[in-house]
């Protein structure tokens, strides 16, 4: 059971007393297919998911921000004229999105509350730039800001990558802030252009996270980008996304057996992604499962950014009745897998997929089951004219 308006409703009546004026959601996202493609000015294809960062609060009639942390079971605040940064905690995002806003020009009006989530931290879904959406999300409440998705997005990847250090693309901030129920996006990472894109009827989306984490992924990640800048450069291009799987099969001599590998599936996954949005547009979820096979398996042989863990979950999921297909998901090295399984036999194949994968690789898995959901909104407000 997810966290809802209630249980929002609830830790604000027992943290903060009185009246809540508005409380505002924004979800944390898995990609269906396009990875590390966006650094390489590419294609994605992620969606929006029914876990999310939420905040209940009012509006203070001073420039305090005072937050109750769920997840760390206490009060934590500072003033919007004198913020500093101070460690890695959940607070730093609060104080770096605010930090961005006023970067961005706007003034803002103090506020207190609660802030909670369902998002599992360190999997890949994106908890931190949920966090940075829903605490814009609350801001641009209590300061009367215009909510302009695209320039939100922007404004909390800045404080993702300038206040908490975290040098991460637009994508999941994008998603977070612009997700449509029943729609992944369609995201060019060089115009920042979105394209809503259904999900075929008649399925649902699990996410398998192999209880496993990234560890020690940063050299093999600069590497594989290097690698993909160089030959850019090389072919006098701006990006590899401006290079046809035909201009590489032509060139690829010019290349190390191992750069051609990597370039070989940057062009590929770009073509398969938007390939991908035009067969998910026809409904076509047999096709759409065959990508996100085609997708892991570059990623594990070409790029090389799989594991054991992610291998034996996408090989268990694709052995079991009903799925169209799966992949690996994120950055890589560890985290989640994806699977694309028809609606009526969700539930089955998550409860089958966890019980082999506990007995095969002894790791404990978690298994979600989600639809496409909206992006950052305000769900409910006692404050009129908002």
């Amino acid at each position: 059971m997810g966290i809802d308006v209630s249980a929002v409703e609830q830790l604000f009546s027992q943290q903060a007393g009185g009246d809540w004026d508005w409380i505002v959601r924004a979800p944390g996202r898995v990609n269906l297919i396009g990875e590390h493609t966006d650094y390489n000015e590419g294609f994605v294809l992620p969606m929006a998911i029914e876990r999310a960062v939420w905040v209940g609060l009012r509006r203070r009639p001073d420039r305090w921000v005072g937050v109750y942390v769920a997840a760390e079971s206490r009060w934590r605040e500072f003033h919007l004229d004198a913020m500093r940064r101070e460690g890695s905690e959940p607070i730093e995002y609060v104080k770096g999105t605010a930090w961005s806003l006023a970067e961005e020009g706007y003034f803002l009006n103090g506020w207190e509350g609660v802030l909670l989530g369902d998002v599992p931290i360190g999997a890949g879904l994106s908890s931190s730039a949920a966090m940075e959406v829903a605490v814009a999300r609350a801001f641009a409440a209590a300061s009367h800001l215009p909510w302009e998705p695209l320039r939100m997005a922007l404004v909390a990847q800045r404080a993702e990558n300038r206040w908490v250090g975290v040098q991460c693309g637009i994508m999941d901030q994008l998603i977070s802030a612009c997700g449509r129920e029943g729609h992944a996006l369609l995201i060019d990472c060089r115009t920042l252009e979105c394209r809503p894109v259904p999900l075929p009827q008649g399925v649902k989306v699990v996410i398998l996270d192999t209880g496993t984490r990234r560890g020690l992924a940063d050299s093999a990640y600069n590497q594989r980008r290097t690698a993909c800048e160089s030959t850019a450069a090389r072919f006098g291009l701006k990006a590899l996304r401006d290079l046809s799987l035909d201009e590489l099969a032509a060139r690829a001599g010019e290349l190390d057996a191992v750069t051609a590998r990597r370039v070989r599936h940057v062009v590929g996954e770009n073509a398969r992604t938007v390939q991908a949005a035009e067969v998910m547009q026809q409904g076509d979820a047999e096709t759409l499962g065959r990508l996100m096979v085609a997708s892991h398996e570059s990623l594990r042989d070409d790029y090389e950014v799989s594991s054991d863990a992610l291998n034996a979950m996408v090989e268990i999921a694709l052995s079991q009745p009903g799925c169209y297909g799966a992949r690996m998901t994120g950055a890589g090295f560890g985290g989640c897998a994806v699977a694309l399984v028809e609606a009526g036999r969700a539930a089955d194949f998550a409860e089958r997929v966890a019980s082999e994968y506990r007995r095969r690789t002894g790791n404990q898995p978690a298994v979600y089951i989600t639809g496409a959901t909206a992006g950052a909104d305000v769900v409910a407000t006692r404050t009129p004219g908002t």
